[in-house]
């Protein structure tokens, strides 16, 4: 079962990745006027979720609620703690300023990521409900707003209408 299980992981990172890929091109082809084309690509983005989606589940990988939150809580602290200060140094020892923009956004959200999985966990573990609001997601940076959207984003400056309700 090693071999399976080491097929799985890599085939739920393939999948998740073509879907997020999928999705950047179907963006690039509306904003070129291929409405056709993105339907393809949003499409098979969807089926690449599907897929991934089967391969997690068939890892065991999605357990109840407390759990979840406590991997998505350790994912994140490795991501602020370990791979983008990594990323952030090397990409500044390189003096690629996008990327170290890209990098550092992005460890900012994930700050607020796992601050919001934490309050979850508490909320869950002393009984309590998670509060049902809704949240704004910069399309810049990935920040997370919430109960409405910021007139400035805090992360990265952009306006209050580059924000999706999800």
């Amino acid at each position: 079962m090693a071999k399976t299980d080491g097929n799985l992981k890599a085939a739920f990172a393939g999948e998740s990745q073509a879907n997020r890929k999928y999705l950047a091109f179907a963006k690039k082809a509306e904003n070129e006027g291929k409405t056709g084309l993105a339907k393809i690509f949003r499409a098979a983005a969807e089926g690449e979720t599907v897929h991934a989606l089967s391969h997690f589940g068939v890892l065991g990988e999605v357990k109840e609620s407390a759990d979840n939150l406590k991997a998505a809580i350790f994912g994140e602290t490795y991501e602020i703690e370990t791979m983008y200060p990594q990323f952030v140094a090397d990409s500044k020892e390189e003096s690629d300023d996008e990327a170290t923009m890209s990098f550092s956004r992005a460890l900012k959200v994930e700050e607020v990521h796992r601050s919001l999985f934490k309050d979850a966990l508490t909320r869950l573990e002393s009984g309590e409900d998670v509060l049902d609001v809704d949240y704004y997601v910069c399309q810049v940076c990935g920040y997370p707003a919430s109960p409405s959207a910021p007139d400035i984003c805090p992360v990265c400056g952009a306006k209050k209408d580059n924000f999706k309700k999800v």
